[in-house]
């Protein structure tokens, strides 16, 4: 596993070294980033000699066609940074990307976690809470500063977490990865479009960012995942087999291949329920085409997962405007379903393109759990967890 080491500019700065090596004693491969602040500190080579890795330390090293900060991105698998000050907590929470490591956390997908480190009365001052506060909504998980004797002379809360406790959280993010070994998990995403003509289609809003926030979590836990996405503007996460597909056709297709042999199936895309009946294969005229477009129903691929199943655990979504739970248990009643998300995506701060989503979990024992507007990435976690321990009680 890759853990990209970001570190920032303050006194716990040499305890960087400590972590590095304590996170290669677990088998972890460690990609250190520092910034011009924290080479004040301890110098790049100290953390080159000890990973073996060459240390970023500018936007502008690198001189390849790559685009490091996202190649890195793309190849880690947690971003990590001990120590990190209340600057750096200021611009992971308002996006701004002035430096490598800002830029870096602006296109990572995986994983971050963070181990403040400053004077006691930064870290109580309410513009750093507030910052932790947006940090920790988005799924950022902080180690909370120690209490002790500070470099500045005052006692109180505000040093680096000892090496051993940021060691422990990384563990703990990773502990997650074998709950799903040997598991083959099969999840759909987005929308899917069906062609009229070779210019107009129909499709929905659906962004893809439920599905792929699963798919990433399903991966951290060590399960073989195979992502059947529709059209999205989205990255898959690393180390996930992903099938483009365009049409509800195609997704059936793809779908119906990978089930048999699936454990778990995760059906978040939203499939196109109509197609056209008969889809032109040249562009229609304006002036010849017919206003009354005639449609045929798409293949109901939940459905037909409810009445093959055997021994795999089927999960659906229900995306719906009103009578949300009725709407949902209807649905997972009549399509065989082990689980089913409800949301509501009637509000503009949630649902379909949105980073957040508010769900309802329903159940064919009558049990629900409704849980507050959350990040999507969080709320696989949640989701996850209950999966499994409905997969736990159906073994």
């Amino acid at each position: 596993m890759r853990v990209i080491l970001g570190v920032t500019g303050c006194i716990g700065a040499y305890k960087s070294a400590v972590i590095l090596r304590l996170l290669q004693k677990e088998g972890f491969e460690v990609f250190p980033v520092m910034t011009r602040s924290a080479q004040q500190f301890i110098t790049p080579l100290t953390l080159e000699k000890l990973s073996g890795h060459p240390v970023v330390t500018d936007l502008f090293d690198d001189q390849t066609a790559q685009i490091e900060h996202i190649d890195l991105a793309r190849k880690s698998d947690l971003l990590l940074v001990a120590p990190a000050t209340a600057n750096i907590l200021g611009k992971f929470a308002q996006g701004i990307a002035d430096d490598f490591l800002s830029t870096l956390y602006l296109s990572t997908t995986t994983p971050v976690i963070m181990a403040p480190a400053m004077n006691v009365e930064m870290w109580h001052h309410q513009a750093v809470q507030d910052n932790v506060g947006i940090l920790k909504e988005r799924g950022v998980v902080l180690v909370e500063p120690g209490s002790g004797y500070l470099a500045c002379g005052e006692v109180g809360e505000g040093r680096l977490a000892e090496p051993e406790l940021v060691l422990e959280a990384v563990l703990n993010n990773f502990d997650r990865k074998k709950s799903l070994l040997g598991k083959k998990v099969l999840i759909t995403a987005g929308p899917t479009v069906e062609d009229i003509d070779p210019v107009r289609f129909l499709s929905n809003r659906s962004s893809g960012k439920m599905g792929y926030a699963m798919a990433g979590e399903a991966r951290l836990r060590g399960a073989h995942v195979v992502l059947v996405s529709g059209p999205t503007q989205l990255e898959a996460p690393g180390s996930v087999d992903r099938v483009s597909v365009r049409s509800a056709a195609e997704m059936a297709e793809a779908v119906f291949h990978h089930f048999e042999d699936s454990n778990i199936v995760v059906m978040a895309a939203a499939v196109s329920d109509f197609t056209p009946s008969v889809p032109a294969s040249e562009k229609i005229k304006k002036e010849k085409m017919d206003p009354t477009i005639k449609l045929e129903r798409a293949t109901d691929i939940l459905a037909i997962l409810g009445e093959r199943k055997t021994d795999q655990l089927l999960v659906g979504f229900a995306a719906e405007t009103q009578e949300i739970r009725a709407n949902a248990r209807r649905k997972l009643n009549d399509k065989g379903l082990d689980l089913i998300v409800a949301n509501d995506i009637s509000r503009d701060d949630r649902g379909f393109a949105s980073d957040f989503n508010e769900a309802i979990f329903l159940d064919p024992s009558g049990e629900e759990q409704a849980l507050p507007n959350l990040p999507k990435s969080e709320l696989a976690r949640i989701l996850w967890d209950r999966i499994e321990s409905i997969s736990h009680v159906k073994a």
